[in-house]
């Protein structure tokens, strides 16, 4: 899907300055953004509303029409709520899918071929950053062209960590991603791995026990931390580079020391906001979680090399206090 940009770049600028001149102002405000104007709005609400109507989970219980298909209805639903908190949120369902999606039934009453939008044809700046991030990683390797944006990326449920800020919540959703597949059978075969009756797929959790507290790591920090190299770009936070388990991160000092890893990827958002607060190193990260070697306190090292200096002075002290009793004694 990514490499199809570099092989039809004009004419994808041609089918989109087509749409823009015949579709009016409307549509040409809802492609590749959520409008902003009142009456773009409303009217892209009640074109969702539309579809919405059958591409619900509540329609395979109630269909709203006659004849419908429902095992290919249950293939194509949409969660209202999750898509009103993602990255498309507000743009119209018709943005992206074309043709005879626009109308019902779907085919056979339009002619015109239904398609949905590739991601690049509106994403375009960004794919040209990833697609070679892409290609080197392990999962392009692997998989070819089974893997896709959409292997990770659903567009209708995605959030950018922009809009989720919350740190806990962007874990989440991205480790959501790689477990997806590669703690789910079903993927595993999906894409190409193969089950011996009796034998397990590689389990995560031995993959991993070299991590000390994996399961506390897992909830804090993303799997791309370890298996992505650092970012060149600072509009693309994450490389798409995903690294096998050999390439993969293993030294701890990556994240856990004052000039922290984290800073550029997780917690990019809420470092941006960093400011020095009480003597602590990368404070605007201690709001959230309390990272080993990256959120120490300045004031509390001195208080304990202090402590150490008092003990070590004490020692001294009362050494040489016996020593001099004990001569003072030897020698009345």
């Amino acid at each position: 899907m990514i490499t199809a940009l570099h092989h039809r770049p004009v004419g994808v600028a041609l089918l989109l300055l087509a749409a823009l001149l015949l579709a009016g102002p409307a549509w040409a405000q809802t492609l590749g953004a959520a409008p902003k104007d009142p009456e773009t709005i409303e009217q892209v609400r009640k074109w969702n509303a539309e579809c919405l109507e059958c591409h619900v989970e509540a329609a395979l219980r109630r269909p709203p029409r006659e004849g419908m298909d429902l095992v290919k209805l249950g293939q194509a639903l949409t969660d209202p709520e999750a898509y009103a908190k993602s990255n498309h949120a507000g743009m119209a369902c018709k943005t992206c899918h074309l043709g005879a999606y626009r109308e019902y039934p779907h085919a056979g009453a339009v002619k015109e071929k239904a398609r949905t939008l590739e991601c690049n044809e509106c994403h375009a700046q960004q794919t040209w950053r990833v697609e070679e991030q892409v290609a080197k990683s392990t999962h392009a390797k692997k998989l070819k062209d089974k893997f896709t944006c959409n292997t990770c990326h659903n567009a209708h449920v995605y959030a950018k960590a922009e809009i989720l800020k919350d740190s806990a919540k962007i874990v989440a959703q991205d480790n959501g991603m790689c477990m997806g597949c590669h703690d789910s059978d079903k993927k595993f075969v999906e894409f190409g791995g193969i089950l011996i009756p009796g034998k397990k797929r590689p389990d995560i959790d031995a993959i991993h026990k070299w991590l000390p507290n994996t399961k506390r790591h897992w909830q804090a920090v993303r799997c791309i931390e370890c298996h992505t190299p650092k970012a060149t770009t600072r509009t693309l936070a994450m490389s798409h580079e995903v690294l096998n388990k050999e390439k993969a991160q293993k030294d701890c000092v990556v994240c856990h020391t004052k000039d922290t890893a984290l800073r550029t990827s997780l917690y990019r958002w809420t470092a941006e906001e960093e400011a020095s607060k009480l003597g602590f190193l990368n404070s605007a990260i201690l709001g959230e979680s309390y990272v080993i070697g990256a959120t120490r306190n300045a004031y509390l090292d001195f208080f304990g090399l202090g402590l150490v200096g008092l003990t070590f002075a004490g020692v001294v002290g009362h050494g040489i206090i016996r020593i001099l009793v004990g001569r003072k004694r030897r020698d009345p």
